[in-house]
């Protein structure tokens, strides 16, 4: 019997992430080992412990001690939903100051796959930097959603997408 995939889920604080456990249920369904990562501001909206329970893994916020064992399997594919304007901006410039931010950066220079899904008010999409963060981001490989499949007035089906877009992802 073949191990299911390791997915990487980098939660940043935007409005979707209260409603992450509606896609770890839909990814644990499509066959994923569903590994969690999140900011610090989304470590304070998510019920973390809830979240271990539901995927067999720590809900990680915070960096490990050196010498401690990485208690996540290695990543067949990463995804970064929602991902925000702050996360975005700092990602395409390299900076590593929280975990979330380290997982994607050290994804990304690892060649995994990666997958991200931006959620970020009209107002700082439209800030100059922000398009050509973006650019960098798909330059460097990762595939970035267009648009706002995430508004929450898609409810509960706003995770449809991503999950195609894995689905996609695993295909290629």
């Amino acid at each position: 019997m073949t191990e299911r995939p390791v997915l990487y889920l980098v939660v940043c604080a935007a409005g979707p992430a209260e409603h992450i456990d509606e896609l770890v249920d839909l990814l644990l369904a499509d066959g994923w080992r569903v590994c969690m990562i999140v900011s610090p501001t989304a470590a304070t909206w998510l019920d973390r412990a809830a979240l271990q329970d539901k995927t067999g893994y720590l809900v990680r916020v915070e960096w490990r001690m050196p010498g401690d064992p990485e208690p996540h399997p290695p990543a067949d594919v990463v995804l970064a939903a929602p991902v925000t304007f702050n996360t975005v901006t700092k990602w395409a410039l390299g900076i590593n100051d929280t975990l979330a931010l380290g997982v994607l950066n050290e994804s990304l220079g690892a060649g995994l796959p990666i997958i991200a899904f931006p959620h970020t008010k009209a107002e700082l999409a439209a800030h100059p930097a922000y398009a050509g963060h973006l650019e960098v981001l798909r330059a460097a490989g990762v595939v970035v959603a267009d648009g706002k499949p995430l508004e929450s007035v898609n409810g509960p089906e706003r995770w449809g997408v991503v999950v195609e877009a894995l689905r996609a992802a695993r295909a290629s």
